[in-house]
């Protein structure tokens, strides 16, 4: 059994959350969150940032760590543990491209019902639940888009 680490990003922006489709060679693969492997030497924190920017363009900031999902996959050679550090990121505008050479084809940003609906996985689903609450709290204290909060 091997051990992996990813970390990724529930980027909302005014709002929307920012998702990816994904589809390799013709196959429905499901809408997203994005998200990636650790590198050597890198933080969580850079992890998420740097993998939001690569599969998706989009410019955000972090604003607080939501927690950790874990799911388990086959490969021919083992089986994959996935532990997935998730960070709630406000983002800086509508923008968004996928990264092609991830095989994502689409991206953009949805209502939070839209979303929760496209996500293919259910830890996914739940991240973005408790992503999603926490928004709406600072929201509802005033403290979304305030730099004295992060």
């Amino acid at each position: 059994m091997i051990e992996a680490v990813s970390c990724g990003g529930v980027v909302i922006f005014r709002g929307k959350i920012l998702l990816l489709y994904k589809n390799y060679k013709n196959r429905y693969e499901g809408w997203v969150l994005p998200k990636g492997t650790v590198e050597e030497g890198e933080e969580y924190k850079e992890t998420a940032l740097r993998e939001v920017k690569e599969e998706t363009s989009a410019d955000a900031s972090i604003i607080k760590y939501v927690g950790k999902s874990q799911y388990t996959f086959n490969t021919p050679e083992d089986t994959v543990v996935k532990h997935v550090h998730w960070y709630l990121m406000m983002g800086v505008s509508y923008y968004s491209k996928p990264q092609k050479e991830e095989y994502f084809q689409d991206s953009g940003y949805y209502k939070f019902h839209e979303a929760y609906h496209l996500l293919k996985f259910a830890n996914e689903k739940q991240i973005l639940e408790k992503a999603y609450s926490e928004y709406m709290e600072l929201k509802r204290n005033n403290l979304w888009g305030s730099p004295k909060y992060y």
